[in-house]
């Protein structure tokens, strides 16, 4: 029987990292799974691309969740997912999460020996040591809280009163925490005001907002976590961990429909009951995952103008300008770490093209690049809006991509001087190439909370229409490939539990 004439359990729109983790742990559970993903390729923008022996990272390149602590709770989730489902995806550690270059002269090390970023930080700003201390114990108190606690979804009565009953004190004090921003709570014990713009910049290279915008709990995961299980690097690309889902996945049964774009979800009676493929094709499941945005799941797949999401709720995350190298390896300087935020002036470091990532990954993992060269990746915040007008291909499009590429070139002489020399392959990608790839509304990697809003306001798996669920960026807790993970487990854990088949907790 084809799939056109069966009835899946649930259809999961769109393979990024939450929808596969949700398909996979589903279908691990007993669910009939199937995966509708336009490309040709899982992972969205956690995954990897090879060009003349070079394999890049798309986007995603910083990976919190591999470690083996033997602890339960909401942390390590990739160890946990990809121990339920019996596959292994290995991983490398990196000493160093980012190193900082900052207005000033300032350049710190975010170790992942909690001691020796702490002295580093102290040694900078001697004055406030005390109060240092004092607020990195506040996110360490976070993490200790979501390291006991089992992940699950925060809408399901059963988990949310498991986890109270046998957490009461925790379960409170997290709760409370819910309500706590990561910049106010800094300004209690803080008041240099550089190193608060170093706190800005702490939440800004993984939230894409400053401090006062970024939730507590949030800070708590990634900031505290990197001390405990640390950033390892998948061996072979952000591409592993996706790889590694759909494996799990089709090991268990479940199936990854490739090139297949989903037009349409299929409402009747004021509930999904499946989608419509851009070929005509009709898929029709008990439930539906949305991976997709929420302004694409409701403005777009939804055709009913009551779901309508005005983009004004929430803030919209930006997209990105990335270039990726191939260069010889010795324009990269011995000693240097992979991941790099440089910021040159403060004044509108939160504004396209204010902040250059970079990363060298092939320094923890030589097999993406030929022997004797390294792979480079370096993008900027940018916006869909700044092309409108231009069509790809066209000479206009084509010099202002050159452009970037040469403002970015520029920046990266100060990581490594002398890389002009050493390229032997570039390539670079534009707001409109993400719109395009990875299907999302103005390439935009989701909602953000607005300063001041709570984080449980953030969109939950469960949507308004009946039998839709979504996952991934647009859901609590947010951006990040952790954080989209996360809103896999309780997705799944919600879809479960709403058929009367409750997931058994990760361990």
């Amino acid at each position: 029987m084809s799939l056109s004439d069966a009835t899946a359990d649930v259809l999961v729109i769109g393979a990024g990292i939450g929808g596969l983790t949700a398909a996979a742990l589903l279908q691990e559970r007993g669910f009939r799974v199937v995966v509708l993903e336009k490309s040709r390729h899982p992972g969205g923008s956690c995954s990897s691309f090879r060009r003349e022996g070079y394999t890049f990272d798309a986007g995603a390149s910083v990976f919190y969740g591999f470690a083996e602590n033997g602890r339960s709770g909401t942390l390590n989730l990739h160890t946990r997912v990809f121990r339920r489902l019996g596959v292994l995806v290995p991983s490398v550690p990196d000493p160093v999460q980012i190193h900082y270059h900052l207005p000033g002269g300032l350049d710190l090390r975010a170790h992942f020996d909690r001691a020796r970023f702490l002295g580093e930080l102290s040694a900078a700003f001697p004055h406030e040591a005390a109060g240092i201390k004092r607020f990195y114990r506040e996110l360490e108190a976070v993490y200790d809280i979501l390291s006991s606690l089992p992940a699950g979804s925060l809408e399901d009565p059963r988990h949310l009163l498991s986890v109270g009953a046998a957490y009461p004190a925790k379960t409170l004090a997290l709760a409370l925490k819910t309500f706590r921003s990561m910049g106010r709570t800094a300004r209690r014990h803080i008041s240099d005001p550089d190193l608060l713009r170093f706190i800005d910049i702490e939440a800004y290279s993984w939230a894409l907002q400053d401090a006062i915008g970024t939730p507590l709990v949030n800070a708590g995961i990634c900031l505290a976590d990197r001390h405990h299980g640390g950033i390892n690097y998948p061996l072979g690309g952000s591409g592993a961990i996706p790889r590694g889902l759909v494996e799990g996945l089709e090991k268990f049964g479940g199936v990854v429909r490739y090139g297949a774009g989903v037009e349409r979800i299929l409402v009747e009676g004021g509930a999904a009951v499946g989608v419509r493929l851009e070929g005509g094709e009709e898929l029709r499941a008990r439930a539906v995952v949305s991976n997709a945005t929420i302004w694409d799941t409701f403005n777009r797949l939804v055709d009913d103008s009551r779901f309508r999401i005005p983009e004004e709720r929430f803030l919209r995350a930006p997209s990105w300008f990335q270039l990726y190298l191939g260069v010889e390896a010795g324009v990269v300087p011995e000693g240097m770490h992979v991941h790099h935020v440089q910021i040159d002036a403060w004044e509108g470091y939160d504004q396209p093209g204010g902040t250059l990532y970079c990363s060298v990954p092939s320094l923890l993992d030589p097999s993406l690049a030929p022997p004797a060269h390294h792979v480079v990746h370096a993008f900027v915040t940018d916006e869909a809006e700044r092309w409108e007008g231009l069509e790809r291909g066209s000479e206009a499009y084509t010099r202002r991509k050159q452009s970037m590429e040469a403002e970015l070139m520029g920046r990266l002489e100060g990581l490594m001087p002398g890389i002009g020399s050493g390229v032997k392959l570039r390539v670079s990608a534009s707001p409109l190439t993400h719109e395009r790839w990875l299907n999302r509304y103005k390439g935009s990697y989701g909602p953000l909370l607005k300063p001041g809003q709570n984080i449980l306001l953030k969109p939950q798996n469960r949507t308004a229409l009946k039998n839709l669920f979504a996952v991934g960026d647009s859901t609590f807790p947010g951006q990040g490939v952790i954080a989209v993970t996360y809103s896999g487990v309780s997705c799944a854990s919600l879809v479960s539990s709403h058929f009367g088949r409750p997931l058994v907790a990760l361990e």
